[in-house]
């Protein structure tokens, strides 16, 4: 039991990275799946409606309980979130793209192309937090 305990506290970053990244991803999924079957929108607007709620969620998230963000400065906060953002908007427009090429290219289902890009828009999410957004602060 010890251990694990040590596993966990040595990981936990890491832990709570993924689970709120799976719960990002659900955000994601169900403001797309209400967007797209429910109000019959089209996959462009639902991904970026989609998309516009899981990032607020995500960034929430990351800043208080994965990273512990430290910021308390208005400048200091508006360079993290413009960076948060900026990384967001980066693997949202590739996103965009994994999807609109499963949908429009390859003529496959919205729903499954959807969840597709989520799982690289979380990869590259990860990476671009841990090594630039948080990384002084992640260090600590």
């Amino acid at each position: 039991m010890l251990k694990f305990k040590n596993l966990v506290t040595k990981y936990q970053a890491i832990l709570l990275y993924v689970i709120f990244g799976v719960l990002t991803t659900i955000v994601n999924i169900i403001v797309f799946f209400l967007f797209y079957n429910q109000l019959h929108m089209g996959h462009n607007i639902a991904y970026v409606v989609a998309w516009l709620w899981a990032v607020l969620f995500a960034y929430l998230t990351n800043r208080v309980w994965v990273f512990h963000s430290k910021n308390t400065t208005l400048k200091s906060i508006i360079k993290e979130i413009w960076q948060f953002y900026l990384a967001r908007i980066l693997t949202g427009i590739i996103g965009y793209f994994i999807l609109s090429v499963g949908v429009d290219i390859l003529k496959q289902d919205a729903n499954i192309w959807n969840i597709v890009q989520n799982i690289f828009v979380i990869a590259s999410n990860f990476v671009l937090s841990k090594l630039i957004i948080f990384k002084k602060r992640a260090e600590q």
